[in-house]
């Protein structure tokens, strides 16, 4: 009895509890729910009366194509500020390590002369095993972080010249050399591999893109021309912001012209070498070295920052299962696939124009704007000429979007045109020093010859990075491909450091014939494709996944 008293109190005091006060508001449980619980649960979980799902979908890819216009302006911008930084900061010690006066009040014995030419060497010389590891880094890395790292490493080159000694710049400028052709394969790599996510995202509904197979021909040939344009309007950019710190720092310092070339007797196609009798001091006062720490503080700031840009806008270039099956067809394969490649007719036929890319490129700075330009109107307008080339070479790369509705050899061979005639006017010109003719201004026509100079090179560059996305669709092979095109660039950039002693007329006669045969195999190689006559692709062998063996599973099937 007294059991069933406590029971009853228990209950009692419970339904005191669950009873609501005064109202229909429950203290603790909040108000009332009426209806059927199931079925309001049911509606909020079923299907939306406004959800629209192929609005949702056309959304997403619209996201998706503005991420890759996103990754292709991070990676243009990024390059862009690498080779600004490297090549202004490179213009500048090499002059103020040429000053004598310079060198023996701040270092002393030191030899800078002698560590400039083991760091120039190391920066020419090292990219000629570039074919050998780059397709491996690439791989092993991936596009995005090898594109990181090279920024990294063009960094450290400039942290080094915080303290000038020979175990700093040297490794330094060899590391640099290292990194020169993957960085290049890796840029021309991602601005194609752009162009062909561009076009699975805006063609989403198709059923070869929703199975991943190949394209249909042709098909991303527009964005890659596009893509490959705005890339190289932004990276020639690079040689306008690089003579910032001559324009606005060194100038300051420089001796008169008639004091710097007061010996040179002749320049253009008369002279030999480079500059030849130039005085041995350039420098009027010597920059301070608080000042010159501030200026490669700002240069540091611009590295880090093109690193930033990189790591922080730029996008995977694959897929991650995609990744997986590039490393996995096996690291033997990965490193005979360049040279594999080699067989195929348009490879071959187009080497000439590789080598003639960077024959061109380098004789800009140190042919023209240096023997002609520097040795005639003196070196305080060395920022000009370049800028000159720089503006003219970013504005002519427009002009490749014309491959949109022209044929294409209407870009490597228009700019072949101008580079012959050019070098013809060249070989006959031979502009006097301003200490012998004061009175004669050459300023005007070198600014017009740098000028056309600079829509020759961006036609030649943009055209060749085109043709190359254009002719090789397939994902897998695009960094073999850019890695030949950048290493026989840079094999031949150390060609052009080697002949820098030759006469002027030497040098253009060198550069005229390759001009020609590279002209001649690339339209070889046109009417081969017009005749269809079949090419030879290596075979990319299938993706070995390493797969760990189920030993349970095995039990199980043998039970």
């Amino acid at each position: 009895m007294a059991a069933a008293a406590a029971d009853n109190g228990v209950d009692q005091g419970v339904e005191e509890l669950d009873a609501p006060p005064s109202g229909d508001v429950d203290v603790l449980q909040g108000p009332r729910r009426e209806g059927n619980v199931p079925e309001q649960v049911e509606e909020f979980l079923g299907p939306q009366q406004e959800y629209d799902e192929e609005e949702e979908e056309r959304k997403y890819y619209r996201r998706k194509r503005l991420a890759v216009v996103k990754n292709v302006l991070g990676a243009s911008v990024g390059g862009m500020i690498v080779y600004s930084v490297y090549m202004g900061l490179l213009q500048m010690q090499l002059i103020l390590h040429y000053d004598e006066t310079y060198r023996e009040v701040k270092y002393g014995s030191l030899g800078l002369e002698d560590i400039d030419r083991k760091m120039l060497m190391g920066i020419n010389v090292t990219p000629i095993i570039g074919l050998l590891y780059t397709p491996v880094l690439i791989r092993f890395l991936g596009t995005k972080w090898m594109m990181f790292l090279a920024s990294g490493i063009y960094a450290l080159f400039v942290s080094t010249n915080y303290w000038e000694r020979y175990y700093t710049l040297v490794p330094s400028a060899v590391a640099i050399g290292v990194a020169i052709v993957p960085l290049w394969a890796s840029l021309g790599n991602y601005i194609t591999r752009m162009a062909q996510q561009y076009y699975e995202y805006l063609n989403y509904k198709e059923e070869h893109v929703q199975e991943q197979k190949k394209f249909p021909k042709g098909a991303c040939h527009r964005y890659v021309i596009i893509f490959q344009s705005v890339f190289y309007i932004f990276f020639h950019l690079s040689f306008v912001f690089a003579e910032f710190p001559m324009a606005f720092f060194l100038n300051k310092f420089l001796s008169p012209s008639t004091h710097i070339l007061f010996s040179v007797k002749e320049c253009g196609a008369k002279s030999h070498g480079v500059i030849p009798d130039l005085n041995k001091t350039v420098l009027e006062h010597l920059p301070r070295s608080l000042v010159l720490i501030k200026v490669e503080s700002v240069l540091m700031g611009a590295a880090f920052l093109s690193m930033i840009i990189f790591l922080a806008l730029c996008g995977a270039a694959y897929r991650p299962t995609e990744e997986i099956d590039l490393r996995s067809i096996g690291w033997g394969n990965i490193f005979q696939l360049p040279f594999k490649h080699l067989r195929d007719y348009r490879l071959r036929l187009l080497c000439p124009f590789f080598i003639y890319s960077g024959f061109e490129v380098l004789f800009a700075i140190k042919g023209l704007i240096l023997s002609y330009g520097v040795c005639s109107v003196g070196l305080e307008k060395l920022w000009l000429l370049v800028m000159v080339y720089g503006l003219s070479s970013s504005s002519s790369s427009f002009l490749s979007l014309a491959t949109l509705r022209l044929p294409r050899l209407i870009t490597l061979l228009g700019g072949a045109v101008v580079h012959l005639a050019l070098i013809v006017a060249l070989m006959c010109w031979s502009p006097d020093p301003i200490t012998i003719k004061p009175y004669i201004n050459h300023l005007p026509e070198l600014l017009v010859l740098t000028a056309l100079w600079g829509v020759g090179s961006a036609l030649n560059k943009t055209g060749l990075s085109t043709l190359l996305g254009m002719l090789y669709e397939d994902k897998e092979r695009l960094d073999f491909v850019y890695t030949i095109y950048h290493w026989w660039q840079a094999l031949a950039i150390f060609l052009v450091y080697l002949w820098s002693g030759l006469p002027m007329r030497a040098k253009l006669a060198i550069l005229l014939i390759m001009l020609l045969s590279a002209s001649v195999c690339y339209w070889q190689m046109e009417h081969r494709l017009a005749r269809k006559v079949p090419f030879r692709l290596p075979r990319i062998p299938r993706p070995r996944h390493k797969q760990k063996p189920c030993y349970a599973f095995c039990a199980v099937a043998q039970i």
